[in-house]
């Protein structure tokens, strides 16, 4: 309430000095005024409001003054998923104070909103080498370490930071994160309770309601080990038949006991998904709802958490699996939306060989003799950097569940490529139709020594789904990519192995 009553008064205050400034045109405190009530519509979550702010209190004259205002215009930016607006600020004030640790920090955070994951590490370790002690510096580099599967090392630069900022929700959540992949429910339920406890207006907060659904999901694990796999089967190598069924790897599963189904392979999602129609036939009860997003018009979707007792895929076996089911299901849906699951949620690596059409499953898995190694990093889903003609960096997830290769909207306007016709295109994705895809000729597209000439590459709107990772995504790579290779997605040593045939 008193933030409330604080934020009243100083919107009258500004509106009062605007009179003024128009009668007299001095403003010489307006961008004080501005700058305050900036820091104020942040601490309310009014970030779009914010900003506006802050953009007015650049345009005064004192120097620190528009130093703050631009780093409070950078992280507003950043909360509404205005990843280029927040870069390119971040790179003025980079400029304007090359030695300071906090400038350097949040130009690395807009670099990972942008998905130059290798760029933003740069500017983490330069914050640090100016202050070993700079929280938002150590907070990203745990971000960094983790996507990249050194959980441990996460940890302890995530620990380092919470030290020195116990008040930054977001070092809570990259701890909760953390602990979730570890599979450490209880212990990230209660950073998921402090993260929310610290939003701005927790108790009506859409992210502190998100954040306490999830608690509610990770507490239905209470007196069991999820994701429960025996030590024999996580020695073992679990290597299992499939069929290629319109491009997708489509292999035979069960759940809670049940009769063998069929699951699409699909890196595309973080989690076991169930249709709607599945989970009604074998009893699984939604414990509560998400957020999901991926390609098509409806971009978020809400869907159920849920967890099986048990999921079997040949001789592996797997206790206590949070699922997701989509429920309520689309309409309009060209098939029956299936049944999918990714290894990689479980912490296990996987081996695809297009040739023997088999799938090998194990904690550790043989070398090999690939002919390409690409690094990976794991932000929810798996992903491998690209290059587009020649000079755009961008992150691409490797979707097995995905058909072709595709870039974001915001790639092919960043390529800034002469006029060429655009193709529409009919693509289904798993939120509905995306009416604004279309074929766009003539990219070259470079993963490693994997080099794609004057490419035909279908154009998506993935702004929805970048918002929810909190990154842009420079697109896709699906079936076309990965099908002349053996592929081998190795958590252990956070690369993707490709081996011609």
């Amino acid at each position: 309430m008193q933030t409330t009553m604080r934020l009243v008064l100083a919107a009258a205050v500004v509106a009062a000095g605007a009179t003024i400034a128009v009668r007299a045109q001095v403003a010489s405190g307006d961008a004080e005024l501005q700058f305050e009530l900036g820091t104020l519509l942040f601490e309310e979550a009014r970030y779009r409001e914010s900003l506006v702010a802050f953009d007015r209190a650049t345009r005064g004259e004192d120097g620190d003054l528009i130093v703050s205002a631009r780093k409070g215009k950078v992280r507003s930016a950043l909360r509404i998923a205005e990843f280029t607006m927040a870069r390119l600020e971040a790179d003025l004030l980079r400029q304007e104070t090359p030695e300071d640790a906090e400038a350097l920090a949040l130009y690395g955070d807009t670099l990972w909103s942008a998905g130059w994951f290798d760029e933003s590490d740069e500017w983490y370790r330069a914050a640090v080498a100016q202050d070993a002690q700079h929280p938002r510096a150590l907070f990203g580099l745990a971000r960094s370490l983790a996507s990249q599967g050194r959980l441990d090392e996460a940890m302890a630069e995530a620990g380092r930071a919470l030290a020195l900022a116990p008040d930054d929700g977001e070092i809570h959540e990259i701890i909760a994160e953390i602990y979730e992949r570890q599979h450490r429910f209880n212990d990230a339920a209660q950073y998921y309770t402090q993260y929310a406890d610290l939003l701005p207006n927790s108790d009506v907060s859409e992210k502190a309601a998100w954040a306490r659904a999830k608690i509610r999901f990770l507490e239905a694990f209470e007196g069991q080990q999820p994701v429960e796999i025996d030590s024999e089967d996580e020695r073992m190598l679990h290597t299992v038949p499939f069929r290629l069924v319109n491009d997708k790897v489509v292999v035979r599963a069960r759940i809670n006991g049940g009769p063998a189904q069929d699951f699409v392979l699909d890196t595309g999602s973080e989690e076991t998904i169930l249709s709607e129609e599945t989970a009604a036939i074998r009893g699984v009860q939604g414990i509560t709802r998400t957020l999901s997003a991926g390609v098509g018009e409806v971009g978020l979707r809400g869907l159920q958490l849920a967890k099986l007792d048990s999921f079997e895929i040949d001789t592996l076996q797997v206790r206590n699996l949070p699922v997701l089911i989509k429920n309520p299901g689309l309409e309009g849906v060209p098939r029956r939306e299936g049944d999918s699951f990714s290894p990689l949620s479980l912490g296990m690596s996987m081996t695809i060989d297009y040739q023997t059409n088999t799938l090998t499953i194990g904690r550790r898995l043989p070398e090999g003799t690939p002919d390409f190694r690409l690094p990976m990093r794991v932000n929810r889903l798996a992903l491998i950097r690209g290059v587009l003609n020649e000079s755009y960096p961008a992150y691409f997830v490797v979707d097995t569940g995905g058909e072709v290769i595709s870039i974001s909207q915001h790639t092919a306007s960043a390529l800034e490529m002469p006029p060429v016709r655009r193709i529409p295109l009919q693509v289904w994705g798993s939120s509905g139709w995306d009416p604004d895809a279309f074929l766009l000729p003539g990219v070259q597209l470079d993963f490693g020594e994997i080099v794609y000439e004057n490419y035909p590459t279908v154009v998506l709107n993935l702004r929805t789904p970048s918002a929810l990772l909190g990154f842009q995504l420079g697109g896709i790579l699906g079936h076309t990519f990965l099908s002349p290779y053996r592929v081998s997605f190795d958590m252990e040593l956070a690369e993707l192995r490709l081996e011609q045939f």
